[in-house]
């Protein structure tokens, strides 16, 4: 048996659906606990929980592995494959790799694993990680992730068992060419069917994680012109910026990276490839609402009058586009991926047309594509329109310039103190609920999912706030939006005096973001 200290606390690595944890030293107050050991017995609980789920033995499943570019990836995946191994398993060591590729190996022929590990922490700091698992159903769900780290606190593995075969294999290579074919048979133009993305400046800004093999693998097969392209090279320390598409930074580079080369769009990639966003040639962010707008209005052609299902935080202004414009059912609701994922998948069973589940966060999955969150094959959906607009003399931004946006946003992240935050964050909650239905030119949003989401109608508000319980963290997010200038302070200022109230808040972020407030 491997040795952990009994004091252990596996718990503390779930994150919902995924595993994280603090791999590296070098963060003051963040004691390494994703360790080889750990790492080790993570992979062979995941193999007992496969081996239970299919009712295989384990030496007849064969399980992929692969990583994205964090400076803990090589170790740890080293540790999970001998895990795996010493099981008696077949592993599929992918090497580099993306999140949404490793769901596919369990889905495509001549690889069809029973099941698949990613190891990464999306864009958290350089000395995070983590675990992904996938079978041919998709990522795994909460009460799964107990599961495995109950097996691997008990470490009641089978003793004994003659190791399993490691093969190293390319599956990127196999996943990159699908994505080749998709924009292809998309675009269909028979002049120029190979290469339908010639004569188009395409950049990517791979922030240093793994998805530089887009502009290799894909852009330049299909003809484009990928000059300019940054940060490709993997880089676990992340030097340039954080590799996430809602990062101000970031987008700043791919912005720039746009307008200095003259590109036709730019492309940004977070670290594990399941979150894209791009930049139009005028060097407009194409992220959050303005994404899933775009989108939207390429599935709502594609399947008119399907449910578009997205997180809480969403603007009215993107829901009358969807409803009106789009003549499409807008369904907002939860904050998470795995929620809007599966809110999309029951809807569906329920007899509801639903082609797309998608977050603000940059998390998009079509049910055309296993209601997978796939980064990549998100943007491949925005080239084959972008090939077809240049050929009809069109620009992308075109679908969504009817698109009302609000003057200002704002989110403001206001943390709780003590253990228990989630019940007192849920108490502020009701007391807001019960003091914006008392106000005059307020208005309770019906239908509402989580926390509470208010309309504020007068004059110098003319927008909305949500207040919500963030999924993991000790925090109450609050997002404010207005049509008017000056507007999210007007909200932000009678917000902040009705939460003074509350000695456990820590109101500094009003002070920070929002001026008198």
């Amino acid at each position: 048996m491997i040795t952990i200290p009994a004091t252990f606390n596996w718990k503390k690595l779930q994150n919902g659906s995924d595993i994280r944890g603090v791999a590296l030293e070098g963060v003051p107050d963040e004691a390494v606990n994703l360790t080889p050991e750990v790492a080790t017995l993570l992979g062979q609980a995941f193999v007992q929980w496969l081996s239970e789920k299919l009712v295989k033995p384990a030496p007849e499943l064969t399980v992929g592995v692969g990583r994205d570019s964090r400076l803990s990836g090589i170790e740890l995946m080293e540790a999970t494959v001998r895990g795996i191994q010493a099981l008696g398993c077949r592993v599929y060591d992918f090497g580099m790799a993306s999140t949404p590729a490793m769901f596919m190996s369990t889905v495509t022929p001549d690889f069809a694993c029973d099941g698949a590990i990613m190891l990464t922490a999306s864009h958290l700091p350089f000395n995070r990680n983590g675990f992904k698992f996938f079978t041919a159903k998709g990522g795994l769900e909460k009460q799964d992730i107990r599961a495995i780290l109950g097996f691997s606190e008990g470490q009641n593995f089978p003793p004994n068992v003659e190791r399993g075969v490691i093969e190293k294999r390319d599956f990127m290579a196999v996943y990159a060419a699908s994505l080749v074919q998709k924009v292809r048979e998309g675009v269909n133009d028979p002049d120029r069917f190979e290469r339908p993305l010639e004569g188009l400046k395409i950049i990517v800004d791979a922030g240093n994680g793994a998805g530089g093999f887009y502009v290799d693998q894909v852009l330049k097969p299909l003809g484009a012109d990928t000059t300019g392209s940054q940060f490709l090279d993997p880089d676990g320390m992340f030097p340039n910026h954080v590799p996430n598409p809602e990062n101000k930074e970031a987008m700043a580079a791919i912005c720039q990276a746009v307008l200095s080369h003259k590109a036709d769009l730019g492309i940004i990639f977070d670290t594990d490839v399941d979150r894209g966003a791009a930049v139009d040639e005028m060097g407009q962010e194409l992220n959050r609402n303005r994404l899933i707008a775009l989108i939207s209005a390429i599935v709502l052609r594609e399947h008119p009058g399907s449910t578009i299902v997205t997180d809480s935080i969403t603007s009215e202004g993107l829901s009358k586009f969807i409803e009106q414009e789009l003549k499409g059912v807008h369904h907002r609701f939860k904050r998470g991926y795995k929620n809007v994922i599966n809110e999309a998948i029951r809807l569906n069973e329920e007899g509801q047309d639903c082609w797309l589940a998608i977050e603000t966060s940059g998390h998009g999955a079509m049910r055309e594509n296993y209601f997978l969150d796939d980064g990549a094959y998100l943007i491949t959906k925005l080239l084959v329109e972008l090939a077809k607009a240049k050929g009809e003399g069109r620009c992308l931004g075109d679908l969504i310039a009817r698109l009302e946006e609000p003057v200002e946003s704002e989110e403001l992240r206001i943390k709780i103190a003590g253990e228990d935050f989630k019940e007192y964050g849920n108490e502020v909650i009701k007391a807001l609920e019960k003091f914006a239905g008392e106000q005059p030119s307020w208005g309770i949003v019906p239908r509402n999912y989580e926390g509470v989401r208010v309309n504020c109608q007068g004059e110098q508000e003319r927008g909305w706030f949500l207040l919500r319980l963030s999924l993991h963290d000790p925090v109450i997010p609050l997002n404010i939006e207005s049509n008017v200038k000056g507007g999210v302070n007007k909200i932000a200022g009678s917000l902040f005096e009705f939460l003074r109230g509350f000695d456990r808040l820590d109101l500094s972020a009003f002070q920070v973001n929002s001026g008198d407030a």
